[in-house]
């Protein structure tokens, strides 16, 4: 059985990673495109809907909402594309860094907060 969780684990860093590439991809639709920025920065967030503290709950969002996301933004890519795609992150050493990703993402939360606060308060 851990064998099959290593091999889900590492079909879906490689999903995550061709979703990834696929933001720059010619032949990829827009939909699909913001899609996979957005299921990549959320599986790569540090921050969850809900926090991984509380128990079960807590790891539900990350073994629901990212599969979910990958599964959809793939139907939403062409299938030779994906195919390219997929081939290309197998490939690849290791995912890129992007600072540029990570204050966005983080930016979405912060603001995301702050008119959750707003809301409350108001």
């Amino acid at each position: 059985m851990l064998d099959r969780l290593k091999g889900w684990a590492g079909r879906l860093r490689a999903s995550l990673l061709a979703l990834w590439l696929a933001r720059r991809t010619a032949g990829v639709p827009r939909r699909a495109k913001l899609l996979a920025v957005l299921v990549t920065g959320y599986a790569l967030s540090p921050i969850d809907l809900i926090p991984d503290v509380i128990p079960i709950l807590g790891y539900a969002d990350d073994l629901l909402v990212v599969p979910l996301g990958i599964w959809l933004a793939i139907r939403m890519i062409p299938q030779p594309v994906w195919a390219r795609l997929r081939k290309e992150a197998e490939t690849a050493s290791a995912p890129p860094a992007s600072r540029i990703a990570a204050a966005l993402v983080v930016s979405c939360w912060a603001a995301a907060a702050l008119y959750a606060g707003w809301r409350l308060a108001g």
